[in-house]
Protein backbone atom coordinates (compact mmCIF):
# COMPACT_ATOMS: atom_id res chain seq x y z
CA UNK A 1 0.00 0.00 0.00
CA UNK A 2 1.47 3.20 -0.94
CA UNK A 3 1.29 5.72 1.39
CA UNK A 4 3.10 8.50 0.08
CA UNK A 5 1.64 11.53 -0.62
CA UNK A 6 2.50 14.92 -2.22
CA UNK A 7 3.03 17.66 -0.41
CA UNK A 8 0.32 20.16 0.05
CA UNK A 9 0.34 22.74 -2.28
CA UNK A 10 1.54 26.10 -0.86
CA UNK A 11 -2.06 28.30 -1.08
CA UNK A 12 -1.59 31.70 0.00
CA UNK A 13 -5.07 33.22 1.04
CA UNK A 14 -5.79 36.47 -1.35
CA UNK A 15 -5.45 39.44 0.26
CA UNK A 16 -5.47 43.13 -0.09
CA UNK A 17 -1.77 44.50 -1.45
CA UNK A 18 -0.32 46.16 1.16
CA UNK A 19 3.36 48.04 0.25
CA UNK A 20 5.68 47.00 2.64
CA UNK A 21 8.74 50.42 3.15
CA UNK A 22 10.85 47.39 3.70
CA UNK A 23 10.61 45.43 0.68
CA UNK A 24 8.99 47.68 -1.85
CA UNK A 25 7.53 45.73 -4.43
CA UNK A 26 7.55 42.46 -3.18
CA UNK A 27 4.95 40.28 -1.24
CA UNK A 28 6.11 37.76 2.28
CA UNK A 29 3.74 34.65 2.73
CA UNK A 30 4.36 33.39 6.16
CA UNK A 31 3.03 29.73 7.48
CA UNK A 32 3.87 28.85 11.31
CA UNK A 33 3.45 25.02 12.64
CA UNK A 34 3.76 25.80 16.24
CA UNK A 35 4.81 22.86 18.82
CA UNK A 36 3.10 23.38 21.95
CA UNK A 37 3.83 20.72 24.62
CA UNK A 38 0.44 19.51 26.52
CA UNK A 39 0.38 20.73 30.25
CA UNK A 40 -0.63 16.88 31.55
CA UNK A 41 1.08 14.68 34.29
CA UNK A 42 2.01 12.22 31.70
CA UNK A 43 3.46 11.76 28.76
CA UNK A 44 1.66 10.92 25.70
CA UNK A 45 2.08 7.32 25.86
CA UNK A 46 3.85 6.33 29.08
CA UNK A 47 3.16 7.62 33.02
CA UNK A 48 6.38 9.54 33.32
CA UNK A 49 6.78 13.51 33.94
CA UNK A 50 9.77 15.26 33.55
CA UNK A 51 12.11 15.64 36.77
CA UNK A 52 15.88 15.65 37.08
CA UNK A 53 17.66 14.53 33.97
CA UNK A 54 17.04 11.24 32.93
CA UNK A 55 15.25 10.27 35.83
CA UNK A 56 11.63 10.27 34.41
CA UNK A 57 12.71 7.33 31.52
CA UNK A 58 9.96 4.94 31.29
CA UNK A 59 11.34 1.58 29.42
CA UNK A 60 8.72 2.73 26.32
CA UNK A 61 10.66 6.05 26.05
CA UNK A 62 14.07 4.86 25.88
CA UNK A 63 12.51 2.35 23.24
CA UNK A 64 13.41 -0.76 25.01
CA UNK A 65 12.63 -3.60 22.84
CA UNK A 66 8.83 -5.15 23.28
CA UNK A 67 6.93 -1.95 24.64
CA UNK A 68 4.54 -0.74 24.11
CA UNK A 69 2.32 2.35 24.14
CA UNK A 70 -1.06 3.26 26.48
CA UNK A 71 -2.10 6.41 25.04
CA UNK A 72 -3.21 9.17 27.74
CA UNK A 73 -6.45 10.15 27.65
CA UNK A 74 -6.20 13.35 29.08
CA UNK A 75 -3.63 14.79 26.68
CA UNK A 76 -6.63 14.18 23.81
CA UNK A 77 -8.85 15.94 25.62
CA UNK A 78 -6.63 18.80 26.23
CA UNK A 79 -5.99 18.71 22.55
CA UNK A 80 -9.77 18.26 21.78
CA UNK A 81 -10.00 21.73 24.24
CA UNK A 82 -7.81 23.38 21.59
CA UNK A 83 -9.81 22.53 18.79
CA UNK A 84 -12.89 23.37 19.89
CA UNK A 85 -10.84 27.05 20.78
CA UNK A 86 -9.68 27.28 17.63
CA UNK A 87 -13.50 26.69 15.37
CA UNK A 88 -11.39 23.19 14.42
CA UNK A 89 -13.27 20.18 13.13
CA UNK A 90 -12.26 17.39 15.25
CA UNK A 91 -12.29 14.07 13.01
CA UNK A 92 -14.53 10.93 14.31
CA UNK A 93 -11.45 9.07 13.44
CA UNK A 94 -7.98 9.76 14.09
CA UNK A 95 -5.08 7.56 14.02
CA UNK A 96 -1.30 7.73 14.35
CA UNK A 97 1.90 7.12 12.03
CA UNK A 98 5.43 6.56 12.31
CA UNK A 99 7.56 9.57 10.70
CA UNK A 100 11.37 7.90 10.81
CA UNK A 101 14.51 9.85 11.28
CA UNK A 102 17.32 8.92 13.23
CA UNK A 103 18.78 11.17 15.36
CA UNK A 104 20.01 11.21 19.38
CA UNK A 105 17.39 12.45 20.43
CA UNK A 106 14.91 10.07 19.43
CA UNK A 107 15.68 6.74 20.56
CA UNK A 108 13.41 4.49 18.87
CA UNK A 109 14.15 6.10 15.44
CA UNK A 110 10.77 7.18 14.66
CA UNK A 111 8.26 9.73 16.08
CA UNK A 112 4.60 8.95 16.68
CA UNK A 113 2.86 11.46 15.18
CA UNK A 114 -0.29 12.29 12.89
CA UNK A 115 0.08 12.85 9.28
CA UNK A 116 -2.90 11.28 7.93
CA UNK A 117 -5.55 11.44 9.79
CA UNK A 118 -5.13 13.92 12.32
CA UNK A 119 -7.24 14.75 15.54
CA UNK A 120 -8.78 17.84 14.29
CA UNK A 121 -8.75 20.04 10.75
CA UNK A 122 -9.80 23.34 9.41
CA UNK A 123 -10.29 26.03 11.74
CA UNK A 124 -9.29 29.83 11.94
CA UNK A 125 -7.74 32.47 14.57
CA UNK A 126 -8.26 35.82 14.47
CA UNK A 127 -5.42 38.15 15.32
CA UNK A 128 -5.62 40.57 18.17
CA UNK A 129 -4.38 43.53 15.48
CA UNK A 130 -6.43 44.65 12.17
CA UNK A 131 -8.84 42.62 10.60
CA UNK A 132 -6.54 39.22 9.95
CA UNK A 133 -7.85 35.47 10.21
CA UNK A 134 -5.33 33.20 9.91
CA UNK A 135 -6.85 29.48 8.93
CA UNK A 136 -5.73 26.38 10.71
CA UNK A 137 -4.73 23.55 8.49
CA UNK A 138 -5.04 20.79 11.21
CA UNK A 139 -4.28 19.98 15.05
CA UNK A 140 -2.26 16.72 15.42
CA UNK A 141 -0.63 15.17 18.72
CA UNK A 142 2.63 13.61 18.73
CA UNK A 143 5.33 13.02 20.65
CA UNK A 144 8.16 15.26 21.81
CA UNK A 145 11.76 13.82 20.99
CA UNK A 146 14.41 14.00 24.11
CA UNK A 147 15.98 17.20 24.05
CA UNK A 148 20.16 17.43 23.34
CA UNK A 149 22.64 20.01 25.31
CA UNK A 150 25.82 20.89 23.13
CA UNK A 151 28.83 21.57 25.61
CA UNK A 152 31.04 23.81 23.84
CA UNK A 153 33.75 23.93 26.07
CA UNK A 154 33.98 20.19 26.57
CA UNK A 155 32.69 19.51 23.14
CA UNK A 156 30.46 16.77 23.77
CA UNK A 157 26.12 16.62 23.52
CA UNK A 158 24.18 15.60 26.32
CA UNK A 159 20.84 13.59 25.80
CA UNK A 160 18.11 14.27 28.36
CA UNK A 161 15.50 11.36 27.58
CA UNK A 162 13.15 13.35 30.51
CA UNK A 163 11.02 15.13 27.17
CA UNK A 164 11.65 11.86 24.64
CA UNK A 165 7.38 10.99 24.34
CA UNK A 166 5.67 14.16 26.26
CA UNK A 167 2.74 15.21 24.50
CA UNK A 168 2.62 17.74 21.67
CA UNK A 169 0.32 19.73 19.28
CA UNK A 170 1.19 20.30 16.29
CA UNK A 171 -1.01 23.49 15.03
CA UNK A 172 -0.74 23.96 11.36
CA UNK A 173 -1.48 27.28 9.67
CA UNK A 174 -2.16 28.03 6.32
CA UNK A 175 0.51 30.11 4.90
CA UNK A 176 -2.37 33.25 5.54
CA UNK A 177 0.38 36.21 7.45
CA UNK A 178 2.42 38.25 5.10
CA UNK A 179 4.95 40.92 7.71
CA UNK A 180 7.13 39.73 10.85
CA UNK A 181 4.34 41.45 12.85
CA UNK A 182 1.56 39.38 12.15
CA UNK A 183 3.51 36.05 12.88
CA UNK A 184 4.75 37.61 16.38
CA UNK A 185 0.89 38.60 16.50
CA UNK A 186 -0.17 34.82 15.58
CA UNK A 187 2.16 33.22 18.09
CA UNK A 188 1.14 35.61 20.62
CA UNK A 189 -2.70 35.09 20.67
CA UNK A 190 -2.40 31.51 20.03
CA UNK A 191 0.08 31.53 23.21
CA UNK A 192 -3.24 33.21 25.50
CA UNK A 193 -5.98 30.54 23.75
CA UNK A 194 -3.84 27.92 24.75
CA UNK A 195 -2.88 28.92 28.51
CA UNK A 196 -7.00 30.22 28.46
CA UNK A 197 -8.43 26.75 27.71
CA UNK A 198 -5.08 25.78 30.40
CA UNK A 199 -3.96 22.96 27.71
CA UNK A 200 -0.34 24.33 27.38
CA UNK A 201 1.55 27.10 29.33
CA UNK A 202 3.14 28.33 26.36
CA UNK A 203 6.25 29.12 27.84
CA UNK A 204 8.67 29.73 24.96
CA UNK A 205 11.15 30.65 27.38
CA UNK A 206 11.31 27.00 29.09
CA UNK A 207 10.76 25.42 25.54
CA UNK A 208 7.16 24.41 25.98
CA UNK A 209 6.24 26.34 22.58
CA UNK A 210 8.57 25.97 19.60
CA UNK A 211 8.09 27.41 16.60
CA UNK A 212 8.78 26.47 12.83
CA UNK A 213 8.49 29.43 10.06
CA UNK A 214 7.62 28.58 6.60
CA UNK A 215 8.60 31.83 4.76
CA UNK A 216 8.47 32.49 0.40
CA UNK A 217 8.69 35.52 -1.43
CA UNK A 218 6.78 37.07 -4.70
CA UNK A 219 6.39 39.74 -6.61
CA UNK A 220 3.07 41.38 -6.11
CA UNK A 221 0.60 39.29 -8.34
CA UNK A 222 2.56 36.32 -9.07
CA UNK A 223 2.57 33.10 -7.73
CA UNK A 224 4.07 32.04 -4.34
CA UNK A 225 7.82 31.65 -4.38
CA UNK A 226 9.91 28.79 -2.87
CA UNK A 227 9.02 28.81 0.81
CA UNK A 228 12.27 27.60 3.41
CA UNK A 229 11.65 26.44 6.81
CA UNK A 230 12.94 28.37 9.90
CA UNK A 231 13.21 24.98 12.48
CA UNK A 232 12.73 25.30 16.34
CA UNK A 233 12.38 29.53 16.98
CA UNK A 234 12.04 29.95 20.72
CA UNK A 235 10.91 33.48 21.36
CA UNK A 236 8.54 35.99 19.40
CA UNK A 237 11.30 38.62 19.07
CA UNK A 238 13.27 35.62 17.58
CA UNK A 239 10.70 34.89 14.93
CA UNK A 240 10.26 38.42 13.79
CA UNK A 241 13.66 38.60 13.67
CA UNK A 242 14.58 35.27 11.32
CA UNK A 243 11.10 36.10 8.98
CA UNK A 244 13.04 39.64 8.42
CA UNK A 245 16.46 38.12 7.35
CA UNK A 246 15.21 35.16 5.30
CA UNK A 247 12.84 37.95 3.45
CA UNK A 248 15.70 39.69 2.74
CA UNK A 249 18.14 37.04 1.61
CA UNK A 250 15.55 35.36 -0.86
CA UNK A 251 14.94 38.76 -2.33
CA UNK A 252 18.49 39.64 -2.72
CA UNK A 253 18.38 35.64 -4.27
CA UNK A 254 15.91 36.67 -6.58
CA UNK A 255 17.22 40.04 -7.49
CA UNK A 256 20.65 38.70 -8.88
CA UNK A 257 18.62 36.07 -10.86
CA UNK A 258 19.13 32.97 -8.91
CA UNK A 259 16.72 30.94 -7.24
CA UNK A 260 15.72 30.13 -3.77
CA UNK A 261 16.50 26.50 -2.71
CA UNK A 262 14.22 24.57 -0.87
CA UNK A 263 15.86 23.48 2.38
CA UNK A 264 15.63 23.91 6.21
CA UNK A 265 16.67 26.61 7.83
CA UNK A 266 18.31 27.27 11.25
CA UNK A 267 18.57 30.64 13.25
CA UNK A 268 22.04 32.89 14.58
CA UNK A 269 20.54 34.41 17.70
CA UNK A 270 24.04 36.25 18.14
CA UNK A 271 24.39 37.56 13.69
CA UNK A 272 20.32 37.69 13.48
CA UNK A 273 20.16 35.41 10.48
CA UNK A 274 19.22 31.98 9.37
CA UNK A 275 21.91 29.52 7.90
CA UNK A 276 21.58 26.29 6.35
CA UNK A 277 20.49 22.90 8.02
CA UNK A 278 19.49 20.55 5.43
CA UNK A 279 17.91 20.49 2.21
CA UNK A 280 14.36 20.47 2.64
CA UNK A 281 12.94 16.50 3.65
CA UNK A 282 9.69 15.29 1.65
CA UNK A 283 7.45 12.73 2.52
CA UNK A 284 9.47 10.22 1.08
CA UNK A 285 12.50 10.91 3.17
CA UNK A 286 10.46 10.11 6.13
CA UNK A 287 9.04 7.06 4.76
CA UNK A 288 5.39 7.35 6.93
CA UNK A 289 3.39 4.32 8.02
CA UNK A 290 0.40 3.57 10.21
CA UNK A 291 1.73 2.64 13.98
CA UNK A 292 0.07 -0.45 14.51
CA UNK A 293 0.47 -0.10 18.66
CA UNK A 294 -1.45 2.67 19.87
CA UNK A 295 -5.62 3.42 20.01
CA UNK A 296 -7.22 5.83 17.51
CA UNK A 297 -7.69 8.90 19.49
CA UNK A 298 -11.89 8.23 18.61
CA UNK A 299 -11.78 5.59 20.97
CA UNK A 300 -11.16 6.91 24.20
CA UNK A 301 -14.76 8.02 23.99
CA UNK A 302 -15.41 4.96 25.46
CA UNK A 303 -18.79 4.23 25.58
CA UNK A 304 -20.14 7.63 24.47
CA UNK A 305 -20.69 8.77 21.39
CA UNK A 306 -18.22 10.89 19.37
CA UNK A 307 -20.49 13.75 19.47
CA UNK A 308 -20.97 13.45 23.28
CA UNK A 309 -17.57 13.37 23.69
CA UNK A 310 -16.44 16.76 22.36
CA UNK A 311 -19.32 18.51 23.80
CA UNK A 312 -18.72 16.62 27.05
CA UNK A 313 -15.05 18.80 26.65
CA UNK A 314 -17.04 21.70 25.64
CA UNK A 315 -18.98 22.02 28.45
CA UNK A 316 -15.81 22.30 30.78
CA UNK A 317 -14.16 24.46 28.93
CA UNK A 318 -12.90 28.20 30.32
CA UNK A 319 -13.94 31.37 28.56
CA UNK A 320 -11.94 32.02 25.65
CA UNK A 321 -10.10 35.60 25.34
CA UNK A 322 -12.41 36.43 22.73
CA UNK A 323 -15.37 36.18 24.81
CA UNK A 324 -13.55 37.40 27.94
CA UNK A 325 -12.97 40.93 26.13
CA UNK A 326 -16.45 41.33 25.17
CA UNK A 327 -17.97 40.41 28.32
CA UNK A 328 -14.86 43.25 29.91
CA UNK A 329 -16.04 45.90 27.52
CA UNK A 330 -19.41 45.80 27.91
CA UNK A 331 -18.86 45.74 31.65
CA UNK A 332 -17.96 50.04 30.67
CA UNK A 333 -14.48 48.72 30.57
CA UNK A 334 -12.38 51.13 27.82
CA UNK A 335 -10.28 48.67 25.49
CA UNK A 336 -6.83 50.02 26.74
CA UNK A 337 -7.76 48.87 30.52
CA UNK A 338 -9.06 45.54 28.93
CA UNK A 339 -5.58 44.65 27.32
CA UNK A 340 -4.29 45.23 30.11
CA UNK A 341 -6.07 43.16 32.35
CA UNK A 342 -6.11 40.32 29.57
CA UNK A 343 -2.22 41.26 29.16
CA UNK A 344 -1.85 40.25 33.05
CA UNK A 345 -4.35 36.94 32.54
CA UNK A 346 -2.27 35.85 29.47
CA UNK A 347 0.66 35.19 32.07
CA UNK A 348 -1.35 33.44 34.77
CA UNK A 349 0.04 29.47 35.97
CA UNK A 350 -1.31 26.76 33.84
CA UNK A 351 -1.68 23.69 35.99
CA UNK A 352 -1.67 20.24 34.59
CA UNK A 353 -4.49 18.63 33.13
CA UNK A 354 -5.96 21.62 32.49
CA UNK A 355 -6.00 23.03 35.44
CA UNK A 356 -6.53 26.78 35.85
CA UNK A 357 -5.70 29.09 38.31
CA UNK A 358 -7.64 32.47 39.37
CA UNK A 359 -6.32 35.32 37.09
CA UNK A 360 -6.49 38.62 37.02
CA UNK A 361 -8.98 39.22 35.35
CA UNK A 362 -11.77 36.78 37.46
CA UNK A 363 -10.40 38.72 40.22
CA UNK A 364 -11.25 41.61 38.90
CA UNK A 365 -14.94 39.97 38.08
CA UNK A 366 -14.93 39.27 41.77
CA UNK A 367 -13.74 43.20 43.23
CA UNK A 368 -16.54 44.58 40.73
CA UNK A 369 -19.35 42.92 42.30
CA UNK A 370 -21.96 45.44 43.86
CA UNK A 371 -19.42 48.37 42.66
CA UNK A 372 -18.60 50.41 39.53
CA UNK A 373 -16.50 48.15 37.42
CA UNK A 374 -14.68 52.08 36.71
CA UNK A 375 -13.80 52.76 39.88
CA UNK A 376 -11.97 49.64 40.80
CA UNK A 377 -10.24 49.81 37.69
CA UNK A 378 -9.62 53.90 37.89
CA UNK A 379 -5.56 53.90 38.10
CA UNK A 380 -6.57 56.09 41.06
CA UNK A 381 -7.49 53.16 43.02
CA UNK A 382 -5.27 51.20 44.66
CA UNK A 383 -4.26 48.15 42.13
CA UNK A 384 -3.49 44.60 43.32
CA UNK A 385 -0.51 44.36 41.07
CA UNK A 386 0.72 48.18 41.37
CA UNK A 387 3.14 47.54 43.92
CA UNK A 388 4.52 44.65 42.89
CA UNK A 389 5.63 45.12 39.17
CA UNK A 390 7.68 42.78 39.35
CA UNK A 391 5.76 39.41 40.90
CA UNK A 392 3.19 37.43 38.61
CA UNK A 393 -0.27 37.63 39.80
CA UNK A 394 -0.23 34.50 41.62
CA UNK A 395 1.76 35.87 43.87
CA UNK A 396 -0.56 38.65 45.29
CA UNK A 397 -1.72 37.45 48.85
CA UNK A 398 -4.84 39.91 48.57
CA UNK A 399 -7.65 38.25 49.00
CA UNK A 400 -10.92 39.92 46.83
CA UNK A 401 -12.47 40.80 50.63
CA UNK A 402 -9.77 42.90 51.83
CA UNK A 403 -8.96 44.39 48.44
CA UNK A 404 -12.50 45.37 48.15
CA UNK A 405 -12.39 47.09 51.60
CA UNK A 406 -9.48 49.24 51.10
CA UNK A 407 -11.46 50.38 47.82
CA UNK A 408 -14.21 51.16 50.05
CA UNK A 409 -12.33 52.70 52.21
CA UNK A 410 -10.55 55.36 49.37
CA UNK A 411 -14.06 55.54 48.08
CA UNK A 412 -15.69 56.90 51.45
CA UNK A 413 -12.58 58.94 52.32
CA UNK A 414 -11.65 57.37 55.33
CA UNK A 415 -7.74 56.62 53.57
CA UNK A 416 -6.52 58.95 51.07
CA UNK A 417 -5.48 57.53 47.80
CA UNK A 418 -1.79 57.59 48.78
CA UNK A 419 -2.52 56.31 52.05
CA UNK A 420 -4.26 53.65 49.99
CA UNK A 421 -1.17 53.10 48.04
CA UNK A 422 1.15 53.21 50.75
CA UNK A 423 -1.65 50.63 52.72
CA UNK A 424 -1.80 48.30 49.92
CA UNK A 425 2.26 48.14 49.65
CA UNK A 426 2.43 46.67 53.10
CA UNK A 427 -0.01 44.80 52.43
CA UNK A 428 1.82 43.12 49.92
CA UNK A 429 5.45 42.73 51.20
CA UNK A 430 4.67 42.10 54.47
CA UNK A 431 1.73 39.09 53.06
CA UNK A 432 -0.24 40.44 55.98
CA UNK A 433 -3.70 38.92 56.60
CA UNK A 434 -4.87 41.93 58.87
CA UNK A 435 -8.04 43.88 57.56
CA UNK A 436 -7.42 46.78 55.47
CA UNK A 437 -9.11 48.72 58.44
CA UNK A 438 -7.25 47.34 61.59
CA UNK A 439 -4.08 48.34 59.60
CA UNK A 440 -4.60 51.71 58.82
CA UNK A 441 -5.56 52.24 62.22
CA UNK A 442 -2.16 50.40 63.67
CA UNK A 443 0.26 52.36 60.82
CA UNK A 444 -1.89 55.72 61.56
CA UNK A 445 -2.93 56.00 57.82
CA UNK A 446 -6.55 57.24 58.70
CA UNK A 447 -7.05 60.29 56.66
CA UNK A 448 -7.51 63.44 58.71
CA UNK A 449 -11.10 65.05 58.94
CA UNK A 450 -12.03 69.03 58.94
CA UNK A 451 -11.30 69.05 62.41
CA UNK A 452 -7.65 68.81 62.08
CA UNK A 453 -7.07 71.53 59.92
CA UNK A 454 -4.42 73.30 62.47
CA UNK A 455 -2.47 70.02 62.01
CA UNK A 456 -2.51 70.39 58.17
CA UNK A 457 -1.69 74.16 58.62
CA UNK A 458 1.26 73.25 60.37
CA UNK A 459 2.57 70.24 57.86
CA UNK A 460 2.16 73.48 54.99
CA UNK A 461 4.27 76.07 57.17
CA UNK A 462 7.08 73.45 57.88
CA UNK A 463 6.36 72.47 53.89
CA UNK A 464 6.61 75.98 53.11
CA UNK A 465 10.10 76.83 55.53
CA UNK A 466 11.77 73.71 54.33
CA UNK A 467 11.29 74.78 50.53
CA UNK A 468 11.23 78.60 50.58
CA UNK A 469 12.84 78.63 47.01
CA UNK A 470 9.75 76.81 45.44
CA UNK A 471 7.31 79.06 47.72
CA UNK A 472 8.70 82.07 46.21
CA UNK A 473 8.09 80.75 43.13
CA UNK A 474 4.56 80.13 44.00
CA UNK A 475 4.16 83.84 45.40
CA UNK A 476 5.61 85.22 41.84
CA UNK A 477 2.68 83.30 39.92
CA UNK A 478 4.56 79.77 39.31
CA UNK A 479 2.08 77.28 39.62
CA UNK A 480 3.00 73.99 38.86
CA UNK A 481 5.87 74.50 41.75
CA UNK A 482 2.98 74.44 44.07
CA UNK A 483 3.01 70.45 43.38
CA UNK A 484 6.22 69.98 45.02
CA UNK A 485 4.97 71.79 48.27
CA UNK A 486 2.03 69.31 48.19
CA UNK A 487 3.96 66.29 47.88
CA UNK A 488 6.02 67.77 51.27
CA UNK A 489 2.84 68.47 53.22
CA UNK A 490 1.95 64.70 51.57
CA UNK A 491 4.96 62.82 52.96
CA UNK A 492 5.17 65.08 56.23
CA UNK A 493 1.39 63.76 57.07
CA UNK A 494 1.94 60.31 55.29
CA UNK A 495 -0.78 61.01 52.70
CA UNK A 496 -3.18 60.99 55.77
CA UNK A 497 -4.39 64.78 54.33
CA UNK A 498 -6.71 65.80 51.47
CA UNK A 499 -4.56 66.88 48.43
CA UNK A 500 -7.07 69.73 47.13
CA UNK A 501 -7.47 70.86 51.10
CA UNK A 502 -3.86 71.04 50.99
CA UNK A 503 -3.22 72.74 47.77
CA UNK A 504 -5.96 75.46 49.34
CA UNK A 505 -4.59 75.96 52.41
CA UNK A 506 -1.05 76.17 50.53
CA UNK A 507 -2.14 79.21 48.29
CA UNK A 508 -3.76 80.71 50.79
CA UNK A 509 -0.85 80.91 53.88
CA UNK A 510 1.25 82.14 50.38
CA UNK A 511 -0.79 85.16 49.40
CA UNK A 512 -0.96 86.18 52.49
CA UNK A 513 3.28 86.17 52.83
CA UNK A 514 3.12 88.55 49.80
Amino acid sequence: MNLVRPRPIWRAQQRERVEDRRWPGWEVVIGIEVHAQIKSRKKLFSAHTNEAPNTAVSCFDAALPGTLPSLNPKCVELAVRTALALNAHVQRRSAFDRKHYFYPDLPSGYQITQRYAPLARGGYLKLSRGDVTVRITQLQLEQDTAKSTFHADRRVSLVDLNRAGSGLMEIISEPDMRSPEEAGDYVRTLQTLLRAVGSSDGSMELGSLRCDINVSVNRHGQPPGTRCEIKNLNSIKFTMTAITSEVFRHIELLESGRTVPQETRGFDEDKAETFKLRSKEDSPDYRYMPDPNPPTAASLSGECHESEYIERVRSSMPELPSETRVRLLSMGLSERDADVLMTVDAGREVGFDGEIGKGAVAYFTDLVCGRDPKIVDDSRSPRPGWPARKETFSDNPVSVKHMGELIDMVQSGKVTGTSGKTLLRHMISHRSLDSPSKLAKELGLIALSRDDSSLVKEWCLEAIEELPQQAEAVKKGNLPVLNKLVGKVMKLGKGRANAEIVRTLLLALLRQER
